[in-house]
């Protein structure tokens, strides 16, 4: 299984979104210029995340962006699931048609359990993380960097 752009990009987002909404709305331009990220491709994502009801959108001047709820109530399987990222390792996508209905062993694959296994841990996890421990980690890594800048100019 591989994350997509698609899932990466909204998580991208979602936590700049996040970090940056007590500035007010934040703009799709903004979110696009500092994560270089296409702004159509995140009106594409935004659109999918509003209709999820994990953003809400601001009208007119000063509109942009905000989060729909609590960052501790958005989790990353949600993000992923609403920009229609599939979180499945099987080859099948879960249908259990991995082979033909002609071939002589059944519709699974003899590994199917196994991927169907793994991508049910995969949404167990993301769902486990929500966007403020996102936000939280990003806060303290600039924490961290700003930290060591001041030790190196006094040093």
């Amino acid at each position: 299984m591989r994350l997509t752009t698609k899932g990466r990009f909204a998580v991208t987002a979602m936590i700049d979104l996040a970090l940056h909404q007590n500035e007010g709305p934040v703009t799709l331009a903004g979110i696009s210029s500092r994560q270089e990220i296409s702004l159509s491709y995140l009106e594409q994502l935004f659109g999918k995340l509003r209709r999820h009801e994990i953003v809400e959108s601001v009208r007119g001047p000063g509109g942009g962006y905000n989060l729909g709820r609590a960052a501790h109530k958005v989790t990353v399987a949600d993000i992923i699931i609403a920009v229609d990222e599939p979180i499945d390792a099987t080859q099948c996508g879960g249908k259990e048609n991995c082979h033909s209905s002609d071939h002589p062993g059944g519709a699974r694959c003899m590994t199917h359990e196994l991927w169907a296994t793994l991508s049910a841990k995969m949404v167990d996890y993301l769902d486990s993380v929500s966007l403020q421990d996102l936000v939280n980690q990003q806060t303290a890594s600039e924490q961290k960097i700003i930290v060591m800048h001041t030790q190196q100019h006094l040093a």
